[in-house]
């Protein structure tokens, strides 16, 4: 959907030995403005690629949906997609969700909800997970970054974006989404799971390729994701709010070690 996801550019390299310009294939970043119900909720710089599922993703891990279901899913329903540069997605649900409060500021590709350090407001709308969730080896989690890296199709081209994927208990790859923000990432993963009517993902984990913030722990924990890992650390605020979900949280991934900050 929309345009293509990197730009050729040129540029000089250098060596150390020698020096000469030669094209590089960079990242693109947009703006995409999600709605709900006709609502804007947010503006988030994004990775073109997944639309849909980023903007089902964002209303469904931010709690906006409220347990409705979504009937459709468009790009800018009050014109034309190419009028909007196919940077306006709407999610529709006739109303069934309640009225959203937009947020005032744009969502950068590096972080999530700038300034949101409140678990307890996630607590009040979540409850801990259920103990029926899978559990993974402590081995599995440590190898997750080598079985993830070859669906990394956009990071092996540009270097320039995270991916998030979801695993199930063998440590299987099942679904994989790359954008230049983290949370963006996760967005993508949880919205297909939501069109798929596969949510809660008690019997899957969540690998992120960076580190894992609050918000990160606040979408794992919308979706019922009973593990996540990372290849990078946690935050204490992430480490806080996953001890109150009952979420493994895993960072530090490499072949053969892992850190635990959660969980057994």
């Amino acid at each position: 959907m929309g345009r293509g996801r990197t730009v050729s550019q040129i540029v000089r390299k250098h060596d150390g030995e020698s020096s000469g310009r030669s094209p590089d294939q960079v990242i693109v970043e947009e703006p995409l403005e999600i709605r709900l119900d006709g609502t804007r909720v947010t503006t988030t710089m994004r990775t073109p690629g997944h639309d849909y599922e980023l903007a089902v993703g964002f209303c469904f891990t931010e709690g906006l949906l409220a347990g409705a279901p979504v009937q459709t899913v468009r790009y800018c329903a009050t014109g034309s997609a190419v009028d909007t540069a196919f940077n306006v997605v709407t999610v529709e649900t006739g109303g069934a969700a309640p009225e959203p409060t937009p947020r005032l500021t744009t969502t950068t590709s590096s972080c999530g909800w700038c300034g949101t350090d409140q678990v307890d407001d996630v607590a009040g709308r979540l409850t801990p997970l259920a103990g029926d969730r899978v559990s993974f080896a402590p081995a599995l989690l440590a190898d997750l970054p080598e079985r993830v890296a070859p669906h990394q199709e956009l990071f092996a081209a540009t270097g320039g974006v995270h991916a998030a994927a979801a695993f199930d208990a063998d440590g299987a790859v099942v679904l994989v989404r790359e954008d230049i923000g983290r949370h963006n990432a996760v967005d993508k993963v949880v919205g297909r799971l939501v069109l798929d009517g596969a949510l809660p993902a008690s019997a899957l984990g969540l690998f992120v390729s960076g580190r894992t913030s609050f918000e990160i722990i606040q979408k794992a924990w919308a979706a019922g994701f009973g593990t996540v890992v990372a290849v990078s650390a946690p935050s204490s605020l992430a480490i806080e709010a996953a001890t109150r979900a009952g979420i493994t949280l895993a960072g530090f991934a490499r072949p053969g070690r892992v850190n635990l900050y959660t969980g057994g």
